[in-house]
């Protein structure tokens, strides 16, 4: 599409909006009513390790999502003269998972435990008995009962659970919604009705039911909706906590917030039945869309939904490219100190590259990218490691090769049961 079509496609407010948060970057992208990519935004951010718990701030989240939304509008201001005041349509995805309980008067009780936590260990074992369905250990549902094991006072002045994508969403538009695939990473989902699987939901308030709260789960639950389901739409209060310029409108229909998995499974056009993808970034996950459901539980593999609600096997590691871009940054720090100028895209690809040359066992090189912990593997906390022997070959070809392949090594133990 040419410049004239796509300023046309906007001013008659033929297009879509995305925004999502990942790990490390949060992403907009405008596209037109053909789905082709019109303009994008950016906004570089990190986690932080807190008092033993991953997280991001409440600054971080909005100072985030207004900085991603301004390069945005700019982008559409330098491509096309057109000062951005609406969108057809919206939508936020977001990392999946994690905790962000809040009060009455809309106060986060905790900071965001993130789905890089490995702090539910006995809550997710307790849950997965009395399910009889694996319950991760970064699912909203194991975080919230791990609360209550711990006795963490917070937790009887609990008036909503969010995930990251449900919680903006909500500021955004005043609703208490998540979409199906997400909704699947706080608590287990009953596929044929497409909504929280209410036998365990029974089974979790009889469980919980000696402490005397005053909320049942469903009451503290984003309602789970699948996509193309009416979501709300962005008031004006939304518009000016996005659009610091006041210039966005308010008005705007937005669909369910989604989770990452959900994003990667319409990106790749994965969401038919027999159908899957790999998603590589902080953490490495496969998702396999199901005929079926397996012939049991495996902790191993995590029961998820496209966002139409059919049923994913997901094999998820938490770790993947962070300790790799750490030593990546070491060759770059050496380049710059015998003075050249460093392109990391080239940098990239050359040590890629130059893995194709390594030999198959990677020369006896092992290495763990366990940058934060492990559930698949059983680690709690981080501790990255690379070793070798005496006899090992010891070049950069096989130290790369076998840092590529350790961050696939966790996932490969989910994929080996689906195989």
């Amino acid at each position: 599409m040419g410049a004239a079509e796509a300023k046309a496609a906007i001013l008659a407010n033929k297009t879509a909006l995305g925004i999502e948060f990942g790990s490390t970057r949060i992403k907009a992208v405008l596209v037109d009513d053909k789905n082709q990519p019109i303009a994008s935004g950016a906004h570089e951010w990190e986690n932080r390790y807190e008092n033993g718990v991953w997280t991001y701030s409440l600054e971080d989240i909005w100072t985030g999502i207004q900085d991603c939304y301004q390069d945005m509008a700019k982008d559409v201001k330098a491509k096309y003269d057109v000062e951005l005041e609406s969108v057809g349509a919206f939508g936020v995805s977001a990392m999946m998972h994690g905790y962000m309980p809040f009060n009455k008067e809309g106060e986060l009780l905790v900071p965001f435990r993130t789905w890089r936590n490995n702090i539910t260990g006995e809550a997710s074992e307790k849950l997965m008995e009395l399910f009889n369905y694996n319950i991760p250990q970064r699912w909203s549902i194991a975080h919230l009962y791990q609360a209550i094991l711990n006795g963490e006072e917070h937790v009887k002045d609990i008036d909503y659970i969010a995930t990251l994508e449900a919680y903006v969403h909500w500021k955004l538009t005043g609703k208490r919604v998540l979409g199906i695939g997400d909704a699947a990473g706080m608590f287990p989902i009953d596929t044929t009705k497409a909504d929280y699987n209410q036998e365990m939901v029974d089974k979790f308030d009889e469980l919980v039911a000696p402490y005397g709260f005053s909320w049942k789960l469903r009451d503290i639950m984003p309602k789970a909706l699948v996509a193309g389901e009416d979501a709300g739409v962005l008031t004006e209060e939304g518009a000016k906590l996005l659009d610091v310029t006041g210039k966005l409108k308010a008005g705007i229909p937005m669909c369910p917030p989604e989770g990452d998995a959900g994003t990667g499974m319409v990106a790749t056009n994965s969401v038919a039945v027999r159908t899957g993808n790999v998603s590589a970034g902080t953490s490495v996950f496969a998702m396999i869309v199901l005929e079926k459901e397996l012939s049991r539980p495996y902790k191993e593999i995590d029961m998820v939904t496209t966002p139409s609600g059919h049923l994913v096997a997901m094999a998820h590691s938490n770790n993947c490219t962070s300790d790799l871009n750490a030593w990546v940054n070491v060759f770059k720090e050496f380049a710059e100190a015998m003075g050249m100028e460093v392109d990391m895209n080239k940098l990239f690809g050359t040590l890629y590259n130059k893995a194709l040359e390594g030999d198959p066992d990677c020369g006896g090189l092992l290495s763990y990218c366990y940058f934060s912990g492990e559930h698949m593997t059983g680690f709690e906390e981080g501790r990255p490691l690379f070793v070798r022997s005496p006899e090992s070959k010891f070049n950069l070809a096989n130290f790369m090769r076998t840092n590529l392949y350790t961050c696939l090594g966790a996932m490969r133990v989910g994929l080996n049961l689906l195989f």
